[in-house]
């Protein structure tokens, strides 16, 4: 059989789809080549650029030598930003299952280039030849001039992170392959644990000039919290100082402790209906319960109102700390005198301040004079320019984070610039990314017996059929006093004096829900005598009180199992009590609610 002859026309219109094809599909190897040697070289200038970031920000103790290496961080992210932003790159990202790895490699190059040439190179002119040491006061004065004059490098130089992140963290990284999804969640970890500290030095310049006096006199009133009698903000109100700040001058000018206080016959501020549901007037009426309350901008303004009516002068401000704070300053002052001769130490702090001062004395007088003492001691020490400026700055940041460190301003302009940031100690807010509870304990007993009560929590979750929004708060207290704990002086285990057994230890909480939140399911372990939970609303959060008295050794676990929105991530946020309680996930959430 004869092969039949194309004509011509039809062979040379197939050796032109040929040569076409051929050329795509050389154009498609190139393409893949020129793809894979950009993104490999992208690839070592974002790791390099990594690991330039994590020097600095570890090297933050000497501004002069970051700035050196910016230069080397710079000339990194440039080169990858360069090598992932070309037509053939652009063009490549719209492929399948290629595109978005080629997308996240871009994504992250452009803004960590960004970050590096608009935002982290004026913060680097701004602090190239200043140290740390610059900041610490000198004849117990502070130079604002230095820290005014960081401030508009240290806003754009927070700006700058704040975008990096939210451009990194956008990308859905479940698309990616193993090695470039760990390299982006590190990159975006990185960025989210650099934003919080950008954002704090941003808001710090702008605020501490004001605050220490640059444009008139302040006055600050320092409430000292007692965590060895719970109450929801940390502890019970204890001793207490006023510092004075004038052109960044600090001088401690009064003391008081909540011996200096009578009570009121009334509520010394107006208190809305859902707050006295759930606290009476006990927290406007006493100094010792103002921090009952758990939002730090209520129960500030009930501790100025107080200390006015007392001692007839006005604050411009309250701020409040813990002796777990003081042991935190106490790493940067290193150890101080007391009077007493005693040498209080980062170590001995907290055990000091919280157990063995009762042990020692048994008029509540001597305990305070005591207390007011060391609190007076480290602010010295602080003032007089003694302490390590980088320690103090992790000091401070560690007791903020944990809530310890509380501020309220009573210049709405200056109490603005500390808008959502833990140091203003508000009720926990659930977002996109976050569905938060609230834990706050306070004391029942009327004791100290809660430097041995240890509080944990755990939430996660829930799994199985019609569970996608249900979640569980687990929430146990423990007595860790000694089994002879009843033979401690009265005064730690309160004698009684409302009805509790020497050695108990009565707590009151207030587990705050979500906002929103619906409550599914809750009890108390297998306590046959437990009477259910107490409650009401507050500021958008369903409440539910919950009583325990444990002896010596005993525990008891709350569950609450709620239905809300899901989350990428739940959180708990707790009463800073001696022990920073961690917060751990459920290991078999919701099997009461099956």
């Amino acid at each position: 059989m004869t092969r039949p002859v194309l004509p011509s026309s039809a062979r040379r219109a197939g050796a032109v789809i040929a040569w076409v094809l051929g050329g795509i599909l050389l154009l498609m190897l190139a393409a893949a080549c020129w793809l894979g040697v950009r993104g490999l070289l992208a690839y070592q200038h974002l790791e390099a650029a990594r690991s330039q970031v994590a020097t600095i920000r570890d090297g933050l103790d000497d501004p002069a030598a970051v700035t050196e290496r910016l230069g080397d961080l710079q000339a990194d992210t440039a080169a990858a930003h360069d090598l992932t932003s070309d037509p053939v790159w652009k063009a490549s990202e719209s492929l399948p299952w290629v595109g978005p790895q080629l997308a996240a490699v871009s994504t992250v190059a452009a803004a960590v280039d960004d970050l590096a040439a608009t935002s982290l190179q004026p913060l680097a002119d701004a602090a190239g030849g200043l140290s740390l040491d610059a900041l610490r006061p000198v004849d117990g004065r502070f130079d604002l001039e230095t820290i005014a004059a960081l401030h508009p490098a240290a806003a754009e130089g927070a700006a700058g992170i704040a975008r990096a992140e939210a451009s990194v963290s956008s990308i859905d990284s479940t698309a990616l392959v193993a090695p470039l999804r760990s390299a982006v969640d590190d990159m975006s970890r990185m960025l989210g644990d650099t934003a919080p500290a950008a954002d704090a030095l941003a808001r710090a310049t702008a605020l501490l000039p004001a605050m220490l006096g640059a444009e008139s006199p302040r006055d600050y009133l320092v409430l000292v919290q007692n965590n060895a009698e719970w109450r929801s903000l940390g502890g019970i109100v204890g001793a207490m100082v006023v510092l004075h700040a004038d052109d960044g001058r600090l001088t401690l000018t009064a003391t008081g402790s909540t011996a200096d206080f009578t009570r009121f016959d009334d509520a010394v501020v107006p208190m809305d209906a859902e707050t006295l549901a759930l606290f009476g007037e006990r927290p406007a009426r006493y100094i010792q319960n103002a921090t009952q309350i758990p939002d730090f901008t209520v129960s500030a303004p009930i501790a100025r109102e107080m200390w006015a009516r007392e001692f007839g002068t006005s604050v411009d401000g309250v701020l409040t700390i813990d002796p777990v704070t003081l042991s935190y300053l106490l790493t940067a002052t290193g150890p101080v005198n007391l009077p007493t001769g005693d040498v209080l130490t980062a170590d001995n702090a907290v055990d000091l301040l919280l157990n063995e001062v009762y042990l020692r004395y048994a008029r509540p007088a001597d305990q305070d004079a005591f207390f007011a003492a060391a609190s007076a001691a480290v602010f010295t020490a602080l003032v007089d320019g003694e302490s390590d400026p980088t320690a103090l700055i992790g000091a401070l940041a560690r007791a903020g984070g944990e809530r310890r460190l509380l501020i309220w301003n009573a210049h709405e302009d200056e109490q603005a610039l500390l808008d959502g940031t833990t140091l203003q100690g508000r009720l926990p807010v659930t977002d996109a990314t976050t569905t938060r509870f609230g834990v706050y304990v306070n004391d029942g007993t009327g004791s100290k017996m809660d430097y041995y009560t240890e509080l944990t929590a755990g939430v996660g979750w829930c799994t199985g059929p019609d569970s996608d929004s249900l979640a569980e708060l687990t929430v146990t207290l423990r007595n860790n006093a000694p089994a002879d704990a009843a033979s401690l002086p009265a005064y730690i285990t309160g004698a009684e004096n409302y009805g509790v057994p020497r050695g108990s230890a009565r707590t009151v909480a207030y587990i705050y829900l979500p906002e929103g939140a619906e409550l599914v399911a809750s009890g108390v372990g297998d306590d046959a005598d437990f009477g259910g939970f107490g409650g009401g609303m507050h500021a958008g959060r369903l409440v539910q009180m919950w009583t325990s008295e444990l002896a010596p050794g005993e525990q008891s676990t709350a569950t609450f199992v709620v239905r809300t929105p899901r989350t990428p991530a739940l959180g708990t946020e707790l009463s800073p009590t001696i022990n920073a309680a961690e917060t751990g996930a459920v290991a078999s959430p919701c099997e009461s609610a099956q």
